[in-house]
């Protein structure tokens, strides 16, 4: 009966095909279902050496381990079936939306510029810095040698930090509200920038001439990262004025409020993938322009069901993707032959989050008064920026759109970048933040100030450094009143036009978790 039963499955029974998914997804549940458990167990007894993210990993190695022993490899890979179009497109924009849904607008837009600096800036130097490094390591045959277009894709793909973990132990510890903000909104802006970064590298080297490289390059940045941003907040826009006008804050009505509400994210990431575009810019400022214009014109049943929608479906996805990457990184096939390719990696990376950070706090600290510093404190707690999920998935991607040995370098080396900054990093995080006093530290009154309250008193507040700096501090200045301008302008203009009540900063779910990015990737750390 055995061999019956094994000539007949290569004949694609359907049974046995059906018997087979079966067992897979029941696999898979019970992976999500331990994970979940572990992690409160875990959380209860505040063992933050191991932390949901990691133990989540973990699960998935081990399962995979022993798929690899039990020598049933194929039969479960079958089971799994994971793609990273199937990470792209259903796992991450729950993610990636809820991210941006979840923002606390009062700590995330009094930091709003230093934000903005940490996410972009930062990460465009991580990027780059990395991958000149790795392409000066192959010269000087320290390490696998690559292309330099095929660094820079491995630059933009290992800049894209994971906070998932990190901002999990802040909530647990109780940490400083503007630091909070920092890590929140990096990781937030970090993994669409590090994604546009990708993309725009992959583009320029499968059709661009050599002279033509590095205009094309910030051409198509910009023509990506700018239209998928205009997309997203122009759906978010309509979403705002239809459940305004439309009328379905009614009882009757309340099911086709919350499922119009629940589309149109979709809609958003759709749309932008649909014209070239990033979806993933997209659905992330379509989250942040829902939440704060057409959440409030929603019912108060509705605003409570989308909520705690959007919170269920972005916990699932992400506790999955780690599942999958441990159980991935078991059953693939590794190119450990490179391990100094590995080796220099790690350290070219920790040079190159050096670069980001400390050169982006001293932008920031050019023009914030003296009581707005960001602290050397806070600094080393940037400093430690994990890989997760997106690094992940891009290098999965990579193995495609580079030649053989090239993309497996890659994703090996980004396999085990991910591991140890999850496991090792992620699991010191609560005793390093102990250590550098930032555990209970909380600023709330520093929070309110915002844009307004440095808008046109700041100066006298500056410790003026150097006659050379004094230029780049009045730019950078002016850009801070910018700001402000645009802050009055929301709550003049904007949120009485797209909102039904004027009253924009009472946001119903603002005291909804902001457990967002900690249970929601960062994401990531």
């Amino acid at each position: 009966m055995p061999d019956i039963i094994e000539t007949a499955q290569p004949a694609g029974s359907p049974g046995k095909e059906q018997q087979a998914a079966g067992v897979g997804i029941l696999l898979q549940i019970s992976m999500l279902v331990l994970s979940f458990v572990l992690g409160h167990v875990l959380r209860r007894h505040k063992f933050y050496y191991l932390p949901e993210a990691s133990a989540s990993l973990l699960i998935g190695l081990l399962v995979g381990g022993f798929a690899n022993i039990s020598n049933r490899e194929t039969s479960i890979r079958t089971w799994f079936n994971f793609h990273e179009e199937f990470f792209f497109l259903f796992l991450l924009p729950p993610i990636i939306f809820q991210s941006g849904f979840s923002l606390a607008p009062k700590p995330f837009f009094s930091n709003f510029g230093a934000i903005i600096t940490f996410a972009i800036l930062g990460t465009f130097i991580s990027s780059v810095v990395t991958g000149l490094l790795v392409y000066l390591g192959g010269l000087v045959f320290l390490m696998y040698s690559l292309p330099l277009i095929e660094c820079m894709m491995f630059g933009s793909l290992i800049s894209a930090t994971d906070p998932v973990t990190v901002l999990s132990i802040f909530q647990e510890l109780g940490t400083d509200m503007n630091l909070y903000a920092l890590v929140f909104g990096e990781s937030v802006l970090n993994d669409a920038m590090a994604i546009s970064l990708y993309r725009t590298m992959s583009s320029v080297r499968s059709h661009a001439t050599s002279g033509q490289n590095f205009i094309m390059l910030i051409i198509s940045f910009l023509e990506t990262f700018v239209g998928s941003m205009s997309s997203g907040v122009g759906v978010g826009f309509i979403s705002a004025l239809l459940f305004k006008y439309a009328g379905l804050d009614v009882d009757n009505l309340q099911n086709l409020e919350c499922c119009l509400f629940v589309l149109f994210p979709y809609f958003s990431y759709m749309l932008a993938e649909g014209i070239g575009l990033s979806g993933i810019v997209s659905i992330l400022f379509t989250g942040i322009v829902m939440k704060h214009y057409s959440f409030s014109n929603l019912s108060e049943s509705s605003q409570r069901f989308t909520a705690a929608f959007f919170h269920l479906i972005s916990s699932l996805a992400e506790t999955f993707v780690f599942i999958y990457m441990g159980f991935d990184i078991a059953m693939e096939q590794h190119s450990w032959s490179h391990i100094g390719f590995i080796f220099f990696s790690i350290l070219f990376i920790v040079v190159a989050r050096a670069a980001n950070v400390f050169s982006c706090a001293y932008l920031v600290n050019l023009i914030r008064p003296a009581h707005r510093q960001i602290p050397m404190k806070h600094q080393q707690a940037l400093y430690s920026g994990l890989r997760g999920a997106m690094a992940f998935a891009l290098a999965l991607q990579s193995v495609h759109d580079l030649p053989e040995g090239h993309g497996q370098t890659i994703f090996t080396a980004t396999t085990a970048i991910v591991v140890l900054t999850v496991l090792l990093i992620g699991g010191s995080t609560g005793t390093l933040l102990e250590k550098l006093e930032v555990v209970g530290d909380v600023h709330d009154a520093s929070l309110g100030e915002g844009f307004q309250t440095n808008n046109g008193h700041t100066t006298h507040s500056y410790e003026e450094g150097a006659s050379s700096a004094s230029r780049l501090k009045s730019r950078l200045q002016e850009l801070h009143r910018s700001a402000a301008s645009f802050s009055t302008l929301d709550k003049k203009y904007l949120t009485p036009f797209f909102t039904s009540q004027n009253d924009g900063d009472d946001d119903p779910a603002e005291d909804e978790p902001h457990r967002a990015r900690g249970d929601s990737f960062q994401r990531h750390g």
